[in-house]
């Protein structure tokens, strides 16, 4: 397989450019399960060591169901699949760039379209590098939800969706620094396993799989900084591009965010994204995150029949 790979605010993500697996017709939600249930090998294979890390999110580009877009993607990391990415689009952008396949950037901004499984977004790239992705429809589903988490006591945070669903909650149980990754992230299980045991879920039953902790911001200009759990106990390198609009979508249901107002949301490492929403005609609120991401590898990914790890140390 080949493969470009890029960085997202220090958050990689890996694209498949070709020898993925073909996975026939159909929307993007029948094609992800499709490769779930018959080339999930394909999925370990790139983003499971050795070839990967437990940090590495994967993007394999397939034909769009709507021919108004440049691609279709399916997200993945080392724990399963991705409905939508933030940082992963703004990788997948850059990647198309980087290929050739974003052109006119000399006649100003340039905007593509990218359909994931959980809708159409909308790409406006003012350079080779920098993205602003229109995201899916965003909101606060259940507000102030409180929680017992052993060892931290009582925590009270959102549960909102952004893309994916996320627990934003109110503060940190320690200063958010890369010397505190270890706590945060025990701390950020805790809370995760405790929504579960609780039986506490997003819409429809869906699982809580993202934990967002916020603190004040250490670089000017910032109004927040954040860690994010990831499904697969990775944290994110990025200011999370789904959490930050989830983070919009809270703030914006509260009256403490206005439409057009940017919000700029620091990563545990000050790495930056800007965000905004507006409200469109069904009343939803519509975030927009921009960041940049640099493309730093072209690889070809070799599996030897012979290889007892070519599928991934599982």
């Amino acid at each position: 397989m080949k493969v470009i790979d890029s960085h997202t605010g220090g958050e990689p993500t890996r694209v498949i450019i070709e020898g993925g697996p073909d996975l026939g017709e159909g929307n993007l939600t029948e094609r992800l399960k499709r490769m779930s249930e018959k080339y999930d090998h394909i999925r370990k294979s790139v983003i499971l060591e050795p070839r990967g890390s437990d940090v590495w999110v994967g993007a394999l580009l397939c034909p769009p169901v709507d021919k108004s877009c440049t691609t279709g993607v399916i997200f993945f990391n080392n724990s399963g699949y991705l409905g939508m990415c933030g940082h992963g689009t703004i990788g997948v952008a850059v990647t198309l760039a980087h290929m050739g396949l974003v052109k006119g950037f000399e006649s100003g901004p340039v905007k593509i379209k990218i359909e994931t499984p959980v809708g159409i977004v909308e790409v406006t790239m003012p350079d080779l590098n920098t993205a602003s992705v229109q995201n899916v429809a965003s909101y606060l589903y259940k507000e102030k939800v409180e929680i017992e988490v052993e060892e931290l006591g009582f925590i009270t945070g959102d549960v909102a969706w952004g893309g994916n669903w996320f627990f934003l909650a109110d503060k940190a149980p320690v200063a958010i620094t890369l010397a505190n990754e270890a706590k945060l992230n025990h701390y950020a299980k805790a809370i995760k396993a405790t929504l579960s045991a609780k039986g506490i879920t997003g819409r429809d039953g869906a699982e809580i799989d993202h934990i967002e902790f916020f603190s004040e911001a250490e670089q000017t200009g910032a109004d927040s900084k954040n860690y994010v759990l990831c499904p697969g106990n990775a944290y994110d390198r990025s200011p999370c591009g789904t959490g930050t609009s989830a983070k919009i979508a809270s703030l914006a249901t509260k009256g403490l965010l206005k439409p057009g107002q940017i919000w700029v949301q620091d990563s545990i490492i000050n790495s930056r994204f800007e965000g905004f929403y507006e409200i469109n005609q069904a009343g939803e609120i519509i975030p927009t995150i921009t960041g940049s991401a640099y493309v730093h590898a072209e690889s070809t990914l070799l599996r030897h029949t012979e290889d007892p790890f070519r599928n991934g140390i599982l």
